[in-house]
């Protein structure tokens, strides 16, 4: 399979991976070939890209189908979970909390990342979205810092929830495009604060997760909120949570900006190292995490356009290209490997 835009898709090929709605339904199943008429419709539902299926590349494998199942099931459950955590239905909640470690165990299983970690979804609920995208990411992060199994069930749930205190804030503040204003931003600043209020009056909840909660928008630094904490201040949920929700919540768009691109989201973490986040964590995250997913196509400083189809472990930047059309005239040639850790002079400007 490759991973197209969507604007790049053409009619009648294939769809190699089920298109999800938010709420972990199929909109759109893997195998139907697409017309004219599906391709505007997910144009306009906000569906950025798809992954098309084709022959050339059927050797790349980009999705692990039990992952795929598991974060099927942990969306449809998302909002009775919060429903749950504000009825202070707390043997409801322990069920809705069951479903999420059973992901965790299964990323615990799996060792290492899967490299193609986002499911297609469209973007009416955006919130649950980030908050199951940053516990899979907070999860396999800590993962590879070696976390015990109590932990990482504690870190993932912590990563699920860290946004919840926005459930205080009123929508037009959350979804408002453009700048906000200083008062409205005072309002967004406290929602840590409201979603450890929210769990430690609702539930019985471990103090681990309760931090996590309220300091995943500090920094090592001390220029976070909402206490403007430092160093060791800060606990190792939050420093682990604080990485991943800045990644994806850039690598999104969202209501008042763009989404950054896949490396400039990347270089942003490793920019932010011994400043906004510890340095131990974004080395691990450098190690486990790769910018470009298996599948897309991407353009080399050289002109050459290819698709990524494997990675080098601890050079996210540097990864395996396979070229299949000749660039000017985009006609298949007998396809040919780039291997960019091999070719120091060549680096990728964008993808394509």
């Amino acid at each position: 399979m490759r991973l197209e835009f969507i604007n790049r898709v053409k009619e009648k090929e294939v769809l190699g991976k089920s298109i999800l709605t938010n709420d972990g339904g199929v909109l759109l199943r893997a195998g139907v070939q697409l017309s004219e008429q599906y391709i505007s419709k997910l144009k306009t539902l906000g569906v950025l890209y798809v992954y098309i299926e084709d022959e050339r590349l059927d050797d790349v494998m980009m999705e692990d189908e039990r992952l795929v199942k598991l974060k099927q099931v942990a969306m449809k459950n998302m909002a009775k979970i919060i429903k749950n955590i504000h009825a202070a239905n707390k043997a409801e909640t322990r069920d809705s909390f069951r479903i999420v470690e059973n992901l965790i165990e299964y990323i615990i299983d799996a060792g290492d990342v899967n490299k193609s970690l986002y499911d297609i979804q469209t973007y009416d609920n955006y919130t649950y979205v980030h908050c199951l995208d940053t516990g899979i990411m907070s999860a396999f992060l800590g993962v590879s810092m070696n976390f015990s199994e109590c932990e990482l069930k504690g870190l993932g749930i912590s990563a699920i929830l860290h946004d919840i205190g926005k459930t205080k804030i009123s929508s037009k503040i959350i979804n408002k495009k453009g700048s906000l204003t200083d008062k409205e931003f005072l309002e967004i600043k406290k929602h840590p604060i409201y979603g450890r209020k929210i769990l430690e009056n609702n539930i019985q909840i471990p103090t681990d997760i309760l931090k996590a909660v309220e300091q995943h928008h500090e920094r090592v630094d001390g220029s976070g909120y909402p206490y403007g904490l430092s160093g060791n201040q800060i606990s190792k949920y939050g420093k682990v949570v604080s990485i991943c929700d800045v990644y994806d919540a850039i690598s999104n768009d969202r209501s008042y900006r763009n989404k950054f691109s896949p490396n400039e989201a990347y270089e942003m973490i490793l920019a932010g190292s011994g400043k906004m986040f510890d340095v131990d964590m974004v080395q691990n995250f450098k190690d486990t995490f790769a910018i470009y997913p298996l599948g897309c196509c991407v353009r080399l400083s050289n002109s050459i356009e290819g698709y990524v189809i494997k990675q080098n472990k601890g050079f996210p930047d540097r990864p395996i290209i396979r070229v299949l059309y000749e660039i000017e005239t985009r006609k298949g040639i007998p396809f040919y490997e780039i291997d960019l850790l091999k070719h120091s002079d060549v680096v990728i400007e964008s993808v394509v």
